[in-house]
């Protein structure tokens, strides 16, 4: 089986006109203009980077050269691969891919033979209110148990970062068995690995509990891609209609790599012609950026 997990750092991509206009030229029209509608340049640029990871991931994993990439969403907006509808490869074990972004980082997980969900969380302090009370707003997405870890966990810090953890878990099952804002959170009940998450490492011992059951077919690799930023990667056995799921088999353990701004487009060739006004209207957006920035400093 194969494997893939990219990062691409956002946050402190600056792109230059060359580099913002010709990533613009690489994606579809429909997406390129879905951008374009972003207020805030941080979102344009974390949701460029999402379309350029899947098309690389395609293209150079899935073998299907980058004019021929057609990507539509799902009703659920989740990105899904519309054309080519056959794809050779030298597996006869299908790839299931799924995106996140979120704080500084774009992230991209992939694997044969498994559904995959991957969701990358940042732990902020929460913006208009304190700690327990943001806990409190938030008790109905976790269960007594969650809560327990959460809360014992040290600094209030501490206790954000296990709490954005147990986030990232849930959210990369939901996104895994593509289930929508319907799904109970407190059906599903994360018990974490007793060795510590470090940066550097990768943990995939965590044990997920579906309406008090152990699901053993079903792993969950946790890993820090800097000191505040945690994501997660759910695999899980792919349903086949009129028979049972094949049994899980553990695939290695997989971390991500960091990719360039090069490395990300390595593979990316022109779909539309250069749109100037494209530069000018991102430069709009970042500028707005700044001076919400520097009337925050100044309050």
């Amino acid at each position: 089986m194969g494997s893939v997990r990219w990062a691409f750092r956002c946050g402190s991509w600056t792109p230059s006109r060359s580099d913002w206009l010709f990533a613009a030229r690489c994606i579809q029209r429909e997406e390129k203009d879905r951008i374009g509608q972003f207020v805030y340049a941080k979102d344009a640029k974390s949701a460029l980077a999402g379309r350029l990871l899947i098309r690389k991931f395609v293209c150079e994993r899935m073998g299907i050269p980058w004019s021929e990439i057609t990507l539509a969403r799902s009703p659920r907006g989740k990105p899904y691969l519309a054309a080519p509808l056959k794809v050779s490869s030298d597996s006869d074990q299908s790839w299931s891919f799924n995106l996140s972004h979120q704080g500084d980082y774009a992230v991209l997980a992939a694997e044969q033979g498994l559904q995959v969900g991957v969701d990358v969380m940042k732990t902020t302090m929460p913006g208009s209110s304190s700690v327990p009370e943001f806990f409190r707003i938030m008790t109905r997405q976790f269960t007594e148990y969650e809560w327990s870890t959460i809360q014992s966990a040290g600094s209030e810090h501490q206790q954000l970062a296990t709490f954005y953890r147990h986030w990232a878990l849930k959210e990369s099952f939901i996104k895994a068995i593509g289930t929508g804002l319907g799904f109970n959170l407190q059906r599903v009940e994360f018990h974490l690995a007793s060795e510590a998450l470090i940066q550097g490492k990768l943990l995939s011992q965590t044990k997920m509990y579906l309406d008090e059951e152990e699901e053993e077919d079903w792993i969950f690799e946790e890993s820090l891609l800097d000191a505040d930023h945690h994501v997660a990667v759910a695999l899980g056995p792919v349903d086949k209609p009129g028979s049972d799921p094949l049994p899980l088999s553990p695939p290695p353990p997989a971390t991500f790599t960091l990719l360039s701004f090069g490395e990300l487009i390595a593979s990316a060739s022109p779909l539309t012609e250069e749109d100037p006004a494209y530069w000018e209207s991102f430069q709009i957006k970042a500028e707005t950026l700044q001076r919400q920035r520097d009337t925050h400093t100044s309050v």
